[in-house]
């Protein structure tokens, strides 16, 4: 046991604005650098430093998302510690939320991301075959189990991942825009949306990246995340 690392990450944490912000951030999702400088009361050259050093030892981790950088907690022992310091402070109060993503409801529920599904939908999708355990997905990467087939085929969709050109993973994470959490991009991610919209579950809008759930997509989808999943979308 290092004492003196215990003592530097408790001091860490023990920084309101640096707490406010790991607090945050103990939903799921992650954040722009400017959102948890709002979250922490502070300014954004300050939240900079901050979130350095936060980084530095490894509490948080920093997620690159084409020209956007995001911030979310590094692990779930992280987590945990968090969760066990709020325990023993009996912590009563949640700490502030920001408005992230499209501000119009339809792109929040669900929305192309290049050629994968991105929103609510494309969420509860990857939440979904996580659980079935039919998918691993971390930051670094995924990849796929032999539940995935199972996990699928109430939908009448298959996979098959030889299809794939070996270079190419055939299941990544892509940190969602609105929700800040990790939706399925890769092929097993273009397979589902092709999927959706070829059986008319999803169609595309005239213009723009919103897809509308159409009534029959509604009940097949329902089904298939399960009702209280179905009923977050």
């Amino acid at each position: 046991m290092n004492i003196n690392e215990i003592a530097r990450i408790a001091s860490l944490v023990g920084v309101p604005a640096r707490a406010n912000m790991l607090l945050a951030l103990m939903d799921g999702r992650a954040y722009t650098a400017h959102e948890l400088a709002r979250i922490g009361g502070v300014s954004p050259q300050t939240a900079s430093g901050h979130l350095s050093l936060l980084i530095e030892a490894e509490l948080l981790v920093l997620l690159k998302q084409g020209r956007h950088r995001y911030h979310r907690l590094a692990s779930r022992e992280v987590a945990a510690m968090l969760e066990g310091i709020m325990q023993v402070a009996a912590l009563g109060r949640k700490p502030p939320r920001v408005d992230t993503g499209p501000r119009d409801p339809g792109m929040r529920r669900v929305r192309m991301c290049y050629d994968h599904l991105g929103g609510r939908l494309g969420v509860a999708i990857a939440d979904y075959l996580v659980a079935e355990q039919a998918i691993v997905l971390e930051p670094d990467g995924g990849a796929l189990t032999g539940r995935l087939q199972t996990a699928l085929a109430p939908m009448n969709l298959s996979f098959d991942g030889t299809q794939s050109v070996s270079s190419v993973p055939l299941c990544r994470p892509c940190l969602d825009w609105s929700e800040r959490r990790f939706h399925i991009a890769g092929p097993l991610g273009r397979r589902i949306c092709n999927h959706l919209l070829d059986n008319d579950y999803l169609r595309r809008r005239d213009a723009g990246r919103e897809l509308s759930v159409t009534a029959k997509g509604a009940t097949a989808l329902s089904r298939w995340l399960g009702a209280e999943r179905w009923a977050a979308v």
